[in-house]
């Protein structure tokens, strides 16, 4: 079993060739995940000189290679929940966020002719439990009477099992606008598209430190491989726990790095797969602790889930993936001893409400906090970050948020094993 991720495994990765920095840019975007390389091909296609400075030996090296492959609409949390806490209004919006996230993501695939697999299947919330169903079904009511998504579907038992080969689930929720594809060969497509239209990607050069210069926007970004005046600066760093944290810390307490944890199983055959998920969507269960799971186009089965409240490392990653293969085994055990070929770990970027967080501070813009539903949300927050940083501050959409320091998270999350301690005693009394 390899212990690292299948989606970069399986497809090429970009790796900047070697050459000096430039001296001077319009932008420079720090992360070269999916929210940099997007904002840096909106911005190059605008006219404006673009560097995108990678930490890791690759682009997509973090959180956006190390996901799920899911592409779902729908907001990380109960959108009534949301609703009675900022108005109808503004609850409704975000939830649009997530449906034009999604478009966003089909646009370019489509624009910059990528190859990965998108496929636009829908999403399947399914409860564990009778009480479950019942959420989902009010959650359904709400996002109808509310106007909010009228192509949501409430499936009984029994439509679950015709296309869920599992006896776990009593119903669940269909989100019929969501999608997955390929991370790594979107990232790879996607770093290209942006060099076509003039960025440029550096990889492994780690943002050491951020000096703004007066009272602009202008920075002199510092990395050991020398620096570079920008413009404006970008921040896409997720919960990287690169660079200084005199420069870095601000966000560091506003985010906590949660590790979410994958295996994949070796291939099953077409008709095997075929039967196991007849409609080969994305599925996620209703749990704090909850697990996700897809199909391949090379009929791979993908398994996901918080599997421990731990950081992400080799030894991390193992130990969960044997959690995650009886959880495997619970939902389908008619799989038997199925070869786990791959596993691996990501850190999500989790914010106190679950939410993006996105705007400019002290000279710097920023977009982060997808709190495991990023995959599509970064790709958009990079073309409309990229329209924000060129004066249309209203294509922003979580512009104004409030954005309070996590209380005692001034370093590493020692909090961890005691917020999974809590969302587990959660799951038993739901």
């Amino acid at each position: 079993m390899k212990l690292e991720s299948y989606w970069t495994d399986s497809a090429p990765v970009y790796i900047s060739p070697a050459r000096e920095l430039p001296a001077q840019v319009d932008v420079a975007i720090v992360g070269g995940g999916f929210t940099g390389l997007s904002a840096a091909l909106a911005l190059a296609k605008r006219g404006a000189s673009v560097v995108v400075l990678e930490a890791g030996p690759h682009v997509a090296a973090e959180a956006s290679g190390r996901n799920g492959g899911h592409v779902n609409n729908g907001l990380a949390v109960d959108y009534a929940e949301v609703a009675a806490k900022v108005g109808v209004e503004r609850a409704r919006a975000w939830y649009h966020a997530y449906d034009d996230a999604v478009d966003t993501v089909a646009q370019l695939v489509e624009q910059e002719q990528i190859a990965c697999d998108f496929r636009r299947h829908g999403k399947l919330k399914l409860a564990t439990r009778p009480s479950q169903m019942e959420a989902l079904q009010r959650s359904a009511e709400r996002l109808i009477a509310d106007g909010v998504d009228l192509d949501v579907a409430v499936l009984d038992a029994a439509q679950v099992r015709a296309e869920v080969q599992s006896e776990r689930f009593h119903g669940g929720l269909l989100y019929k606008r969501s999608a997955q594809m390929h991370m790594g060969r979107f990232a790879y497509g996607l770093a290209l598209a942006a060099e076509k239209h003039g960025a440029v990607i550096h990889t492994g050069t780690e943002v050491s430190r951020l000096e703004r210069i007066g009272d602009t926007r202008a920075h002199r970004v510092h990395t050991a491989r020398g620096t570079i005046l920008a413009k404006q600066v970008l921040l896409a760093t997720g919960a990287s726990l690169h660079g200084s944290y005199s420069t870095f810390g601000w966000l560091r307490r506003r985010i906590v790095p949660i590790g979410s944890f994958i295996v994949a199983t070796a291939p099953l055959g077409a008709e095997r797969a075929a039967a196991l998920l007849a409609q080969q969507r994305t599925y996620t269960t209703v749990a704090n602790i909850h697990h996700y799971f897809r199909m391949t186009p090379d009929h791979r089965l993908i398994f996901g889930g918080r599997a421990r409240f731990a950081i992400s490392s080799p030894q991390s990653d193992a130990a969960s993936g044997e959690i995650l293969r009886a959880g495997l085994m619970q939902t389908f055990p008619q799989l038997g001893k199925v070869d786990l070929d791959y596993c691996w770990g990501g850190l999500v970027d989790m914010t106190r409400d679950r939410l993006p967080q996105a705007g400019e501070r002290d000279g710097l813009y920023y977009s982060m906090g997808y709190s495991g539903h990023g995959t599509q949300m970064s790709v958009h927050m990079g073309q409309c970050m990229a329209a924000a940083m060129s004066g249309d501050a209203s294509a922003n959409p979580w512009r104004e948020r409030d954005w309070p320091a996590i209380p005692g998270h001034v370093g590493p999350p020692w909090f961890l094993p005691l917020i999974g301690m809590y969302y587990q005693l959660k799951d038993k009394l739901a």
